[in-house]
């Protein structure tokens, strides 16, 4: 008998809505742009949701997969509609050329257009077109704004249950094990949505202590019940303009759509009785680096600027915690990472490492996050800006971050990259031949993906209330598509 076919494509994209930058394809086909065999080597090992649709491989002798077009982009501003038409053209292509027994996509959730608050959605339209009834699954960020038009589309998905994400793997092996067996007669998934009527910042959504670390144990408790495939809760992007804004809970039953919906709604229910708990209160720059410098204990103190996250958005420019940082007279070694210069970082590896160059350090895009620092610094260290993280989140995953440059400003050292990456893994402050857990005061433009990385070697990690395209404050951004009743 011959082996049934299972087509496996990748579109995974935050989109900041209120960035002042366009995500151009050049940004995907820079982080990941594989297909085929290619797709095979580069997420081999990976824990990453492709990763764990290869780990599955070797379960199902019966079944052939088949890699089609895989890409991601690190999050950023609103995509131009040319690139997300060239990827949904390259996905779509594959899957018309030949006939599947089922559909594996990899999506975000959040992804939005210049044009489009909501091309996932439209992407899975046109994938239902051309597939008609055959069987598709998908899995999404916990971040993804999940709706029941979505929900519709699909035969079988499950989402990330962490935050940190370090269960990406683990999320496209739930879905995916759904999907088979519904193709094989095994399951017969029912899929509900419910969505809580708000937008909530993610400062406090890490899934290991607060708020979401009860509704995950509350989600647990379901997922146990008899009749229950898999719940997830999207916690939402805050920063992402859509119709289908804000937290939702999405649940699967066998057979039950009853049983699912009651799921979805009991555990929106209850999320939205915790929606005060969601919003925090961050200290200035100027007050978190005291707090940061009095910390007791071994390992870097750290302190985190999530409001220029580039995994929130950010864009890696705004110079509030690097100014308050100069101005708190800082011990010798500290780290700064980072500012986003490309013709700083030319301009460096032009002059070689230990020359010392003039430099203007952030407020280079905008000035409405603060003006650029002046400085002059000498040139430590340049790089290639390639690794390969050791931590678990996107563990094993290949990086590149276009070249780096170590400057020293001060008692400071500052990087300097051509992309706008999020240092989240040790091995990027390794690249830089430092060693993070030597460093006395580490200041990081991150947030919450970074403490699965670090949280085990620091002595404190404190976010810091700066301006940026990501703050913790959500009153000054201003919606047109998301439903008026929840912002």
């Amino acid at each position: 008998m011959a082996r049934r076919r299972l087509a496996v494509a990748r579109l995974w994209y935050e989109a900041n809505s209120f960035s002042p930058l366009r995500t151009k394809l050049a940004a995907f086909e820079a982080r990941e742009w594989v297909s085929g065999e290619a797709a095979r080597a580069f997420y081999a090992g990976t824990a990453t949701e492709i990763g764990g649709v290869l780990a599955m491989e070797p379960e199902h002798p019966d079944w052939e997969f088949r890699f089609l077009h895989c890409t991601a982009a690190p999050p950023g501003g609103l995509v131009e509609p040319a690139a997300f038409a060239a990827i949904s053209e390259r996905i779509l292509g594959g899957l018309a050329e030949q006939r599947w027994d089922a559909v594996y996509l990899s999506l975000h959730g959040a992804t939005a257009t210049v044009n489009d608050p909501t091309p996932e959605f439209h992407l899975l339209q046109a994938i239902r077109e051309i597939v008609g009834a055959t069987p598709i699954a998908a899995s999404f960020d916990l971040h993804g704004h999940l709706s029941a038009e979505m929900a519709a589309l699909l035969d079988a998905t499950s989402g990330y249950h962490t935050y940190p994400h370090i269960d990406m793997d683990a999320a496209a092996k739930r879905a995916l094990a759904l999907l088979i067996a519904k193709v094989e007669g095994r399951a017969d998934p029912r899929i509900a949505v419910a969505k809580v009527p708000s937008i909530m910042p993610s400062f406090n959504m890490r899934t290991a202590d607060g708020p979401m670390a009860e509704l995950q144990e509350l989600a647990g408790m379901w997922r146990r019940q008899r009749g229950m495939l898999d719940v997830t809760i999207y916690g939402g992007f805050a920063y992402g303009d859509s119709p289908f804004a804000g937290p939702s809970v999405v649940a699967v039953a066998e057979k039950d759509q009853k049983l699912a919906q009651r799921c979805a709604n009991q555990l929106a229910a209850a999320f939205l009785k915790r929606k005060q708990q969601f919003f925090v209160r961050l200290p200035r720059p100027a007050d978190g680096l005291k707090q940061a410098m009095r910390a007791e204990g071994s390992g870097p103190a750290i302190v985190l600027d999530p409001a220029d996250n580039p995994l929130s958005g950010g864009i890696g420019d705004t110079p509030a915690l690097f100014q308050a940082l100069l101005e708190a007279d800082p011990p010798a070694g500290t780290v700064f990472a980072f500012f986003w210069d490309p013709p700083l970082v030319e301009a460096c590896h032009q002059a070689g490492a230990g020359a010392t160059i003039d430099a203007r350090l952030g407020g280079r895009i905008t000035l409405d996050f603060g003006l650029p620092v002046p400085a002059q610094a000498l040139i430590l260290k340049l790089t290639d800006g390639k690794f390969r993280n050791e931590g678990p989140y996107e563990h094993n995953l290949p990086v590149d971050v276009g070249r780096t440059v170590l400057l020293e400003v001060g008692a400071v050292r500052v990087v300097v990259t051509e992309s706008c990456q999020t240092p989240n893994d040790p091995a990027y402050f390794r690249l830089h031949g430092i060693d993070p857990e030597s460093v006395p005061l580490l200041c990081v433009k991150a947030k919450n993906h970074f403490r699965a990385g670090f949280t085990g070697m620091a002595r404190c990690i404190i976010d810091v209330d700066c301006p940026g395209p990501a703050a913790a404050g959500l009153f000054h951004y201003k919606f047109r598509h998301a439903p008026q009743h929840i912002w």
